[in-house]
């Protein structure tokens, strides 16, 4: 029987390679993973669903011989689907829902590369949050910290990453919610070009282009060959990203080469940095120019009003639609009574457009792509704060905080960097590179030129071998 220890020394591939060389069965691993979540989600609440015998199960049927063959395995509880299990979207109006009929084309891709689902990790209601906290989520803590966020929308999977109940698991990212979370939790985490990985079948994109699935991590290269394994089109996509090269996992180890990097010191929104924050993308900016890069300060180009406003359009248009197609399988209208108040501003907010407000941010957000790209003209990466606070006290952002106004203010406050590579679709990554002096993780972000994830990893396995962070680990596990 592989111990809780051993288990957590191991990534996704290390446990992959563990079990295909007869070291250790895959039973043995997925009980452990078990019993880790049985240890751990009583002080996070990383679990929205305990699906262990569905992974029994899928043991039992047989995992295949993919890279990830028997390692255990999380999906964030919207975005996905697991045929014979509900989505609830962190929201009690889809608790009662049918059960999915059928697999994802993620989650088929996750089944074929060997992934063991054993659960499903809290997200705020209709990921609306940069915390994971409502009245139908409850409260998902920080590993490092149980009275501070672990980030969102993604915070069960970065809390499960984090506390040793699985090296990686499924989150996705329409606002910053892979980044957000890595960044709270010491963690990597990698927000993949726009349609870089499928949507479908249910879905043609998520948010009107914003969102896109993928993982958080503890190494980098579990994140790169997890994106080999689900990257590229479906049938049925109505567009894609750009083809890759070679395998994601190729590029890890190599070279990046001399890069230019511009550092942005300031949002484009204008709010304040924390000092620890900004330290950490200062002492980033050095560690960059000591392996050889050329660093510079750099202000991406933007009008926040303008960006602001079409990024709330497209959120709220699409939250709004996705409940009131609920509502009509009930057979009746969406009341306010059936979301908490963030959710329901944002149906508010929707009413309040007209048939031009939608095409228009779509638009706004194509030409800021347009903007960036031209910027990217001089700069390889963009490097910045993740976040402009590190990891915040629970309480304001949730989601059935009735207080609309100081919701509004603390999202602003403390995730004003991620958004903008949402509405350009770059790929974009926060990676574990500071701890403040509390021992809070702090995270620093590099973004890139659309479709360029393959210099991102690059860059990423050359800071992870400058200055490792895999052997960190949160309080709660020591």
């Amino acid at each position: 029987m592989i111990g809780k220890t051993e288990y957590r020394e191991h990534d996704a591939l290390g446990l992959s390679a563990l079990i295909r060389d007869g070291q250790v069965e895959a039973g043995e691993v997925l009980e452990t993973a078990i019993a880790c979540a049985e240890s751990a989600d009583p002080a996070v609440h990383a679990l929205s669903q305990k699906l262990y015998d569905h992974g029994r199960e899928a043991l039992r049927v047989g995992t295949g011989e993919g890279p990830f063959a028997g390692v255990p395995f999380l999906l964030k509880d919207i975005g996905a689907t697991l045929r014979g299990t509900v989505t609830t979207n962190g929201s009690c109006f889809y608790a009662d829902q049918p059960p999915a009929q059928a697999d994802s084309t993620l989650t088929a891709r996750y089944k074929q590369a060997g992934l063991v689902i054993f659960g499903k990790t809290t997200t705020p209601e209709m990921a609306l949050a940069a915390s994971t906290e409502g009245s139908f989520t409850g409260t998902t803590r920080n590993p490092w910290a149980l009275d501070r966020t672990s980030g969102g929308s993604s915070g069960g999977a970065a809390a499960a990453v984090a506390s040793g109940i699985v090296p990686a698991a499924h989150a996705s990212d329409g606002g910053g919610s892979i980044r957000i979370p890595a960044s709270c939790c010491g963690l990597f985490g990698l927000k993949p070009t726009r349609a870089r990985t499928p949507a479908g079948p249910y879905a043609g994109e998520g948010w009107g282009s914003l969102s896109v699935n993928h993982v958080l991590t503890r190494s980098v290269r579990d994140s790169a060959a997890l994106l080999d394994a689900t990257q590229g089109y479906a049938p049925g996509d109505p567009y894609c990203a750009p083809a890759v090269e070679r395998p994601f996992l190729s590029e890890v180890g190599q070279p990046p080469g001399r890069l230019r990097i511009g550092l942005q010191r300031h949002p484009i929104s204008g709010v304040p940095v924390d000092p620890e924050c900004a330290r950490a993308a200062e002492k980033a900016a050095h560690l960059l120019a000591t392996l050889g890069h050329d660093v510079e300060d750099a202000q991406p180009p933007g009008d926040w009003e303008e960006l602001g406003s079409a990024l709330w359009a497209l959120v709220a248009s699409n939250v709004s639609v996705t409940l009131k197609k609920r509502a009509a399988q009930l057979g009746r209208p969406l009341s306010e009574n059936d979301v908490d108040p963030v959710t329901w501003n944002a149906v508010a907010h929707a009413a309040t457009l007209d048939a031009d407000a939608y095409p228009a941010a779509i638009s706004v957000i194509h030409m800021q792509g347009r903007r960036m790209a031209e910027f990217h003209e001089t700069y390889d990466v963009i490097l910045s704060p993740t976040l402009a606070k590190p990891p915040v006290p629970l309480g304001p952002q949730r989601t059935d905080n009735p207080d609309l106004e100081a919701y509004g203010r603390a999202l602003a406050e403390f995730s004003p960097f991620t958004q903008l590579f949402n509405m350009t679709g770059q790929p974009s990554m926060s990676v574990p590179l500071h701890w403040s002096p509390d021992n809070l993780p702090i995270g620093v972000m590099f973004s890139a030129r659309f479709g360029e994830e393959a210099l991102l990893i690059r860059l990423a396995s050359q800071l992870e071998q400058a200055k490792p962070w895999f052997d960190k680990i949160a309080i709660m596990n020591r």
